[in-house]
């Protein structure tokens, strides 16, 4: 009886039966280095139409993982593939070396210790534990069989690559393109930093809310006392009221409602102005007991009014606001 493979006419091929990954691969990859493989591939591309891709870093943060691992195959299977389509299509990694995802590692490793340490040894803690893990990544991105130039890549934290920065800045600043002013962020208060959105995540929460007295500031000059004569003299402050208790310090102003009525009770001694509608609902939930209405007045009055801010020696100017509304 005839071996039925005898029977086909089946290609001749030196490949193993067996793929043995576990010693092929190690030595396939030794071999493609060996030779420069990416080397020589860029030699042979030289002077074709040029292909990049501009390789968002990981984080030098851990191993790697499956998430890193599949955006660095993805992204070799475009490289590559366009490479093999005739384009010179070089591929330079880097690695993302600063922000939380490292230095809540460090802090990690270090234990209590990290709060002893100066600003400039944590920084240098988070160099060296940066470095250590820019090399096991790129061994285990060499291990996917991913190609590039492993031994120049880009690093956040390369002094070129900081002093290039600061020099663009310098351009702006040149340009007139930089200025200074106030922005509301996200603030994580257990690592003093500020968030990106996309690191906040939403629970259901109750906030804390406050009522905050700003006093009348000497830099008013009389103009709520030329406006309502029967504060003239006392010590007159405004109250406001808010769920985000963290704004207070950036604030620069007090907003009242133009048409809104709003009078000055006297509170220990201290005229304090509030909205009429509101001034029974603050005495109960402040336990404060509000004694004889001093004046009434239209919010219009204290526009423009200047009072002090309850924490630092400067001006929270009153300003009127009104909510608008869009037809349907």
């Amino acid at each position: 009886m005839p071996d039925w493979k005898d029977t086909l006419n089946l290609p001749r091929t030196d490949f193993s039966m067996k793929a043995n990954l576990p010693t092929t691969e190690p030595e396939t990859l030794a071999r493609w280095e060996s030779e420069d493989l990416y080397g020589q591939i860029r030699a042979r591309r030289k002077g074709a139409p040029v292909f990049v891709l501009h390789d968002g870093p990981p984080y030098a943060n851990g191993e790697i993982h499956m998430g890193t691992a599949l955006n660095k195959i993805l992204k070799d299977i475009v490289v590559k593939s366009r490479s093999m389509a005739g384009f010179d299509a070089p591929y330079v990694p880097g690695w993302d070396c600063h922000g939380l995802p490292i230095e809540l590692n460090v802090e990690k490793d270090l234990g209590p210790a990290a709060k002893q340490k100066s600003i400039g040894d944590f920084r240098r803690a988070c160099r060296e534990y940066a470095e250590r893990f820019i090399d096991i990544q790129r061994q285990g991105f060499k291990r996917l069989g991913v190609t590039g130039d492993w031994n120049d890549p880009y690093l956040t934290m390369n002094f070129k690559y900081q002093a290039a920065i600061v020099r663009a800045l310098g351009r702006f600043v040149e340009r007139g393109l930089v200025y200074k002013g106030k922005k509301p962020v996200y603030w994580c208060l257990r690592d003093r930093t500020a968030l990106a959105e996309a690191e906040v995540e939403y629970d259901a929460h109750t906030s804390p809310s406050i009522y905050v007295e700003f006093p009348l500031s000497p830099h008013d000059n009389g103009t709520l006392a030329s406006r309502v004569p029967a504060l003239a003299g006392k010590r007159v402050s405004t109250l406001i009221w808010t769920t985000t208790p963290w704004t207070i310090p950036a604030n620069l102003g007090v907003a009242f409602h133009p048409e809104f009525d709003y009078s000055a009770f006297d509170v220990d001694g201290t005229a304090v102005i509030m909205a009429d509608a509101l001034a029974e609902s603050v005495a109960a939930k402040t336990g404060k007991a509000l004694g004889a209405k001093i004046a009434s007045f239209k919010g219009e009055v204290l526009d423009r009014v200047v009072f002090t801010h309850p924490l630092y020696e400067r001006d929270s100017l009153g300003m009127l606001a009104v909510l608008q509304h869009r037809p349907p």
